[in-house]
């Protein structure tokens, strides 16, 4: 790829970071006018408050806060956000010079010292009244980093059971159905632990089609889910034996109706709570498809409810790419074909990647021999998996270079190794963190 090619779609990757970039996102959704904060709509007025606290959580959640302490000013009473280790950043100096902490902590898997400061946060909002605002800030990571085990269960067991669920192919919506039956944060249990409290709260979507119940794992607002729904994912995914045996008697109680369900919807409990999306994966790619086709491709959004096995997902794409490349539909060449979503990747072997550098490596073998094709799949929080990549770069001359290192992709995805695979290739994608999430995305170019 030439290096006008490059920098033309650097520009198109850009663009869709861009759009969602955490603070811009709150401030189009949130504004102050004298006395009067302003949210989508809904109006709150300052003079009758006594306190405006400030929370949050996710890999966002510090340039989120930011821009609501910025619109606040001096009447911000303090606050804490927690967020991935390593995203804190200058933001977090500017928010503790206004009162609010920033506790960095572990994701996927959740930790101590997401635990603790959990725990400070839950004694911040029990000093609330009906006479204090708490804006909540949410994006992606929000369910790890958010984390207050119920009764009974210890932290060693959730971090068991998610690696168990993470590594089964388990979808976001399950998992974390599972996580809100398990901790009393989670499942509208923020909203329930922060009344009488008013509760505004600005969520930046990480999931495919935006449900408000699983970004984050829907600490305020209702749960739909059940506890007989937990015992039935881990029936369908043959956990049931492996889950630690208080996360199993637990779950059993609530389904026998010895623990309190999670509130439903209907709940007067959020009569007092508003909740707005401020940014999404639609966004992201709607901003990447105008600045293609200003870079003159014929662009095209195909979806953002891509799903399913990441390695499948990679055929798929491929497909495509074999379609543009040999009759020039949807699009002739120049095209730019975006897709947005969440794939998952079942484990199979101990190798090392992500969902993203799956799908790349899924795509390898059959992109074979297409000439002037490329594809690039991009974790927009710049984190595929556990590695430092945001995702891989995959052509048509992929396949031939691996076989001359003497590397075989159907071996490596065997073993889901596919950062190994990319690394040696040098064909990963890195960005660094970009303190934004928005679900994950891929860009398929036939120049």
């Amino acid at each position: 790829m030439g290096e006008a090619r490059a920098q033309a779609v650097g520009r198109i990757l850009g663009a869709a970071l861009q759009a969602v970039e955490p603070a811009h996102a709150v401030r189009q959704h949130l504004a102050r006018r004298g006395e009067v904060l302003l949210a989508a709509g809904r109006t709150y007025d300052l003079r009758r408050l006594r306190h405006l606290w400030l929370i949050g959580a996710g890999k966002a959640a510090v340039p989120m806060a930011w821009a609501v302490a910025e619109v606040l000013g001096e009447d911000l009473s303090g606050g804490l956000i927690i967020t991935k280790y390593g995203h804190g950043g200058p933001l977090a100096a500017s928010l503790r010079a206004r009162g609010v902490v920033t506790h960095e902590a572990g994701h996927p898997l959740p930790d101590a010292h997401g635990v603790a400061a959990t725990h400070t946060l839950l004694e911040h909002l029990a000093t609330c009244n009906d006479q204090d605002l708490v804006l909540l800030v949410l994006s992606g990571g929000g369910s790890a980093l958010l984390t207050a085990p119920a009764e009974g269960i210890s932290l060693e067991d959730l971090q068991h059971l998610t690696s168990l669920l993470l590594a089964c192919g388990a979808s976001i919506h399950e998992i974390n159905t599972l996580r809100k039956h398990l901790d009393r944060v989670k499942g509208g249990g923020l909203a329930r632990l922060a009344a009488p409290a008013h509760l505004l709260v600005l969520v930046l979507s990480d999931v495919v089609g935006d449900p408000l119940d699983v970004i984050a794992s829907g600490p305020a607002v209702p749960d739909p889910t059940t506890y007989a729904d937990a015992l039935a994912i881990l029936e369908r995914y043959g956990l049931t034996p492996q889950v630690p045996p208080a996360i199993l008697a637990h779950l059993q109680r609530g389904a026998a109706g010895a623990i309190p369900e999670t509130p439903k919807p209907g709940d007067p409990l959020f009569e007092r709570v508003h909740t707005l999306i401020v940014g999404n994966n639609y966004q992201a790619a709607q901003a990447a498809l105008t600045q293609a086709r200003s870079e003159g491709f014929h662009a095209l959004l195909l979806t953002t409810h891509l799903q399913g096995e990441a390695s499948q997902a990679g055929r798929f794409l491929a497909a495509l790419a074999r379609q543009v490349a040999t009759t020039g539909e949807p699009l002739p060449r120049p095209a730019c074909l975006i897709l947005g979503g969440e794939t998952t990747v079942t484990l199979r072997g101990d190798g090392r990647g992500g969902r993203n550098q799956e799908v790349a490596l899924g795509a390898v073998a059959d992109l074979a021999g297409l000439e002037e094709v490329l594809l690039l799949t991009l974790a927009t929080d710049g984190g595929d998996g556990p590695t430092e990549a945001a995702g891989a770069v995959v052509s048509g001359a992929s396949l031939a270079r691996a076989q001359a290192l003497g590397l075989n992709p159907h071996a490596y995805l065997a073993r889901n190794d596919s950062h190994t695979f990319f690394h040696a290739l040098d064909d990963l994608l890195i960005t660094g963190p970009t303190q934004t999430n928005v679900n994950d995305l891929a860009f398929l170019f036939a120049f």
